[in-house]
């Protein structure tokens, strides 16, 4: 099975949204990542519910929502109102991780945590059998166009490893940096899903750019 790709609405024309979600429900992505930033837990502020909004209602594919917000708990509903199909929370943000995660699951959202470059994949270990997918960054989160950080495949190994052991289905995702020039090396590591910003939309061929990347 080839990677599934996320193109990351954060690396879109905000002046053509509509024509970009066009193109991503045209293109053979899986889904479209949506980085919403509270600049207080990352130092930026993107995406808030009527953008949100407005991209659930062109989006033909699923909503892979990653939350770079403190208190996530608190617009957990609002999240599953709009849409969102894989609600990624920051374990560095999360004071009651498994609290948060079966919010996320009543709500009928997929429940995945992501992980800070400095952040070993072992803080998952009692964690780990209540995930849909974990989400590894690559780079440092609050921007994009950042220079993808070589220890990610180290982590995405530990990861498969963790996940094999215990006989899960658990995906595992990158986000940061990603492109056809390390998309193999991410997938021989052992990741199911990488998001891709500027490698798409900042590509001449931006369909070319995708298949590139899914292999």
């Amino acid at each position: 099975m080839s990677l599934l790709v996320a193109p990351s609405l954060l690396s879109a024309d905000f002046g053509n949204l509509s024509s970009d979600i066009r193109f991503v429900n045209e293109s053979n992505a899986d889904w479209f990542h949506i980085d919403v930033m509270d600049g207080v837990f990352v130092p930026n502020i993107s995406f808030g519910f009527p953008v949100l909004k407005a991209v659930q209602k062109e989006a033909k594919k699923p909503l892979d929502v990653h939350l770079m917000i403190k208190d996530a708990d608190l617009y957990l509903e609002e999240f599953a109102k709009h849409g969102t199909y894989m609600c990624s929370v920051h374990f560095e943000a999360c004071t009651h991780l498994h609290r948060t995660i079966q919010k996320i699951k009543s709500l009928g959202m997929k429940a995945s945590v992501v992980l800070n470059p400095s952040t070993p994949v072992s803080v998952l270990e009692d964690i780990l059998h209540e995930l849909d997918m974990v989400l590894i960054m690559s780079v440092n989160p609050g921007f994009g166009g950042q220079k993808f950080i070589p220890h990610t495949y180290v982590k995405v190994r530990q990861l498969k490893q963790m996940i094999s052991t215990r006989c899960l289905q658990t995906l595992i995702q990158v986000d940061g940096g990603v492109d056809p020039s390390n998309a193999r090396q991410l997938e021989e590591a052992g990741a199911n899903v990488v998001v891709a910003g500027n490698a798409v939309f900042g590509a001449a061929d931006r369909s070319l750019a995708i298949s590139q990347i899914k292999g």
